[in-house]
Formats: C-alpha cells, structure tokens, sequence
C-alpha cells in the first residue's frame, strides 16, 4: 500500500474500490474481503469471563469450608482483590458476609466464630452472578434463582439464632447508615438548585460518554456504560436517551429521584472533583456510597501525602459528609496536579472486573536500569545514536534529529526506522510475547490542518490515517498453534485496533467545535498502567489472548499544541509472570524516547520537511512475520 497516494485521494476511483473490497488480512491479501465460509480463528462462545465464571464457582463448590468458599469467590478464584468484591455488596449482603465469615471491607470486621451443632434457624444462599458480583439470600430474600442471574446453582449456607440476632443489629445500623448517606446527598442537590442539578447531570453525562466502559452499584440497582446492560450514556446509549438513568433524571423533581439516583449523581461528582472523569474507573465495581467515597479519597490522599513529604499534608476530612468530601476532593485535585511533575503516577487495571488503582511509582531500581541499558544496547546497534542511557540517546537525537526524515535502512524515513528497532528491542528485552507503538501516518497533513484550524477536516479522517507496528518475539508463534500466518492476522488485527485508539484520542486534544464534540472520543490518556488479567470482556483481547500488559501513554507537541495520548509503547504477555512497576518505569522511559522522536520530526515538517510513515500496514505484517 502507498499510503500517501490512497490518503490523497488520487488513486483512480476503481482501483480504489477495488482495494477497498479485498481482505486486509495478512493471510487473505488480494483476496475478496467477506468471501470465507466461517472465521478462520474460531474463539468458544464463553471464552473469556463466562470461562473464569465458570472456572470460579467450581472452586467455591468445591472448598472445604463457607470461608474458603467466599473468598474464592470474592477473588475470582485469585483474579482480583477481595477487598474490591466486597465493595460491590449493598448493604444487606455485606452485613451477612461481615456475620456469617467475618469478612468486609470495613475496619471493625472480626473473623466470625460458628457454633458447631447448632441448629438452623434459616437456610440462606451464596451464588455468583453473571457480572462477576458475589450475591447472597438474607432473611429479607426470596430465593437467588428468582432474583439474579447466576452463573450456576448456590451454595445453601445455614443461619443460626444467633447469626441473625447478630444480622439484624448490624443491619440497623448499616441502614441508619445508608439512610444518613443518602440525606446528605439529597440536602447537596436541593441546595444545587434545578440549574445546578442539571449542570451535575450534564457534565456527567459527558463523563459516561468520554470514559472508558464501567460497571457501578447503588444499593440494588447497576449504572453502566458497557455492553447491552448499558443503563447509562455510553457506546449503546446516546446523550438523552430515555433509557440513560442520567437523561431521565433531568426534567424530574428532586424528590422523586430514587436514593440510588441521588448516591449516583453525588458521589460520581465527587470522583470527578478529585481527578477528573478517570477517576469514575477507580470506583468500577462498587458500589456509591460516601463511606466508598471517602475510603478511595483517603487511600489516595495518604498515597499523595507520602508520595512528596516537602508539600505541605493533604488533612483528612472532618467527616464523611458531602461538603467535607467535597473540600477533599478539590485537595486532592490541586495535589494531583502537584505532583504530575514530581512522581510517576500510573494505574493497575484488574481485568475481570475493570477495576483500576491509581499507585505512586516508587524509585527507579536496579531491574529497571538493567531493562533499559540493555535496550539501549540494541537500539545503538541500529540507529545511529549513541548513549548508554535513554536520556543520552534521547539527548543526542535532539541535538541532530535531522536523519528522522531521511530514508533510514528499509523504511521511508528515520522515524519509522526510530519506531520499529525500539519495538522489535522492546519485545526481546522485555520478554513480551507483543510489543507495538502508534501514531500518526502523516504529520504533514496534521501541521497543514492545523495551521489552518480546520479542525473539523481532522474530525473527519479515518483509522488509516493513523498506524500501529507490532513486533511478535519469534516464539510466540507457540500460542497459535505453531501458525505464523495465525501470528500474523492477530499481530494486524491487534494494529488495527491500536489505529483505532489513536483516532479515538486525537481529537480528545482539540476545540470543542460541533464536529469534535458530536465525534466518538475518549478523554486522551496521560498516565501508564499495568494491567492483570486482560482477556476477558474485551472479544479482541480474548482472541489476541491479551493477559498480561504494560501501557505507557505520551504526549507529543506539534506546532506547540501538547497533543496527550498522540502515542505509546504497548507491552503484552499472553501466559507467565505479570509485569511489574519496574518493567513499568523502563516501558515509560521506552515510550518517551520515541514520544520525543515524534516531537523532534513534527517540528522538522514545521521547518518544512516531508515525513509520512507508509509502513506498518497488513502487508508490512505479513512480510516481517510470515514470509
């Protein structure tokens, strides 16, 4: 493919349409895009979740004791923290597992002691239902069979007299709890105003639509933005939909607004206050309450205030109330935004459940400088840079980019040479099955754009005006069967979906003019992650056998716009050992390096240079991989 000529629009109209009906498959190039019997890589229908479902409640089934049991599902069988399913629990639930196992996410939980022999008073149940979320039968509940949707069967869990004396004062006063919570949030929205009820509900509703997919309880019922369960605006709902629990929301009197709705709307702005619309992931599948506000906020807050001891303490609340969580949140935003430039912040990701945690990276260490010395050994190699450390290659290649824009062993330009020998470095290195960078094709017709604030032309532009090179380690043809023309197609169709989130963040960075603002963006990513656990919601993630990744976002600055989330270094393991914080903080340096690389070459074409990077497509894939 040459690229230019195709983005241009001068490649003759049948040719064109000819292309465009072909299979951009690498094992498929040439011929009719659509024309197979049947997928080629079949995936099982329940692979993924429904598996580690599955997988989990035979292990609960399976344990020798109700405690073994609860945890195993509580972890999804080792798969996440505990402490993140008993979040999910309202109220009645979390009271019984607090009486019933002693377990809870509160700090006056006590191990729970069962009477041997006693008699049972009321046969309850445990089960795990189909979003991941432990749910049990109270006295108060019919059977789990007719209210959720299970996984499998329960586990039948006897109540003594004793156990529910003990429940029914712990429900009082988790209730007076609840009640109280909800009182509070309820004054802060009457004292909003109508217009201010609706500017909450507006900005929210903005954030549903530009976050990434979460799941959220509020007492009994789920608020969502991901899938066909969706009850908020997201990729299934649009801004204003009726079923959008924020839409419907608007135009309805304050006191008719359900406890769940009032938590909802409360606490998520509280979550936005404290770090922006990210923060509403770090909430992902617990519940909204301002006790689980206030315990994020203060896990953060002691984080932050260990992070740089020269700052002045972030002080806790005086109480869990809206206003005094409120004032927090606002801290926490000014101290976040303090220490952007001090420490590396950067998040773990729990797959099964969407969960993320915002972490302070501590000192680089020893394991780090080894990965990155001996990355900067391959790339020396290759390049024609020199320097024993990232920040002297770096260094060196500010002080004579001009080689980025001149053709550069087999590619094009140094840029794409710069890209590819760090990736391919990366995958040895890091011992990944996968690693790949991405970014944009042409900075020439994004500097014209935006010269010519034609933001709306940039709106326009399609995933092949971005690129993604993916470098496969020469074994990991292992895990699809030995197939390098299997190792191939899912090494294009991982680009493929890279492309995609290069055009998802670009314009996340522009003026809201319609056209942005009417587009599918997310907010642009500013900070790496590391994530556990990754092939199960997401079906490429399953097919790609996506497990285990580092992620380091960069921002690049063209024509002096900081453009955030504009590329990044992927890691990927698809069996084996996690990455750890420090394979985090080398990935990051990795990932500045080429950040700046970017940079450097965006200011050559400013300066009039010419610089489109045509490699990198199907066909590229193939030739490296499979040929």
């Amino acid at each position: 493919m040459t690229f230019p000529t195709e983005r241009d629009g001068t490649l003759p109209r049948r040719a064109a349409l000819a292309k465009a009906r072909q299979s951009r498959r690498p094992s498929r190039l040439g011929r009719k895009a659509g024309a197979a019997d049947e997928p080629d890589y079949q995936v099982p229908e329940d692979a993924g979740f429904p598996a580690l479902l599955r997988q989990t409640w035979q292990r609960a089934v399976d344990a020798p004791d109700l405690a073994t049991a609860v945890d195993t599902l509580l972890t999804l069988a080792g798969h996440v923290p505990a402490d993140i399913q008993l979040r999910a629990l309202p109220v009645a639930d979390e009271t019984a597992l607090k009486v019933l196992v002693g377990r809870s996410w509160r700090d006056d939980a006590r191990p729970a002691e069962r009477t041997e022999g006693a008699a049972t008073a009321f046969l309850g149940e445990i089960g795990l239902d189909k979003s991941g979320r432990l749910v049990v039968r109270v006295p108060s509940k019919g059977p789990l069979s007719g209210e959720a949707e299970l996984v499998d069967g329960v586990l039948r869990v006897p109540w003594t007299a004793e156990d529910l004396a003990d429940y029914q004062v712990e429900l009082a006063l988790a209730d007076d709890r609840w009640h109280a919570s909800v009182a509070d949030c309820r004054q802060y929205l009457l004292a909003a105003g109508s217009d201010g009820r609706r500017e909450l509900l507006d900005n929210l509703t903005e954030a549903a639509l530009r976050t990434a997919p979460f799941i959220l309880y509020a007492g009994e019922r789920q608020y969502t933005n991901f899938r066909d369960r969706n009850t908020l605006t997201g990729k299934t709902l649009r801004p204003g939909h009726p079923d959008c629990a924020l839409s419907t929301l608007a135009a309805v009197p304050l006191e008719l607004w359900s406890d769940s709705d009032v938590l909802l709307v409360v606490c998520l702005t509280l979550l936005v206050r404290s770090s922006g619309y990210g923060r509403i992931e770090e909430a992902n599948g617990t519940q909204l309450t301002l006790d689980h506000v206030a315990l994020l906020f203060e896990r953060t807050r002691t984080a932050y205030n260990a992070a740089d001891t020269t700052l002045p303490p972030v002080p806790a609340p005086a109480s869990h109330g809206v206003a005094a969580l409120g004032g927090l949140a606002d801290a926490l935003a000014a101290r976040r935004r303090e220490l952007m430039g001090r420490v590396r912040l950067y998040r773990e990701i729990y797959g099964p459940l969407m969960h993320k945690i915002e972490r302070v990276a501590g000192p680089v260490k020893d394991d780090a400088e080894q990965l990155e010395a001996a990355l900067c050994a391959r790339v020396r190699e290759r390049l024609p840079v020199t320097g024993a450390t990232l920040a002297e290659l770096t260094a060196e290649l500010a002080a004579a980019p001009g080689w980025l824009a001149e053709p550069h062993g087999e590619f094009g330009s140094g840029l794409e040479s710069l890209v590819y020998e760090t990736v391919r470095a990366a995958t040895a290195v890091f011992d990944a099955d996968f690693a790949m960078s991405r970014g944009m094709r042409s900075l020439p017709a994004l500097i014209e754009a935006l010269r010519a604030e034609e933001f709306p032309k940039i709106a326009a532009w399609e995933i092949p005006h971005f690129f993604c090179c993916v470098v496969p380690s020469p074994e990991s043809r292992r895990l699809f069967g030995g197939s390098v023309s299997h190792l191939a197609d899912t090494a294009w169709a991982i680009s493929s979906r890279m492309q995609y989130n290069s055009w998802h963040f670009l314009v996340g960075n522009l003026p809201k003019v319609p056209e942005i603002a009417a587009r599918d963006h997310f907010v642009p990513p500013a900070i790496p992650d590391v994530a556990y656990y990754s092939d199960q919601h997401h079906n490429g993630h399953v097919a790609a056998k996506v497990r285990f990744t580092v992620r380091s976002p960069q921002a690049v600055e063209v024509l002096g716009r900081t453009f955030n989330g504009f590329m990044d270094l992927r890691l990927l393991r698809c069996e084996g050992l996690p990455f750890d914080e420090q394979d985090l903080l080398a990935a990051d340096r990795v990932s500045a390096f080429i950040a700046r690389a970017t940079s450097l070459a965006a200011a050559l074409v400013a300066g009039g240079a010419h610089i489109e990077v045509a490699s990198f497509d199907s066909q590229w894939h193939w030739d490296k991989i499979a040929a």
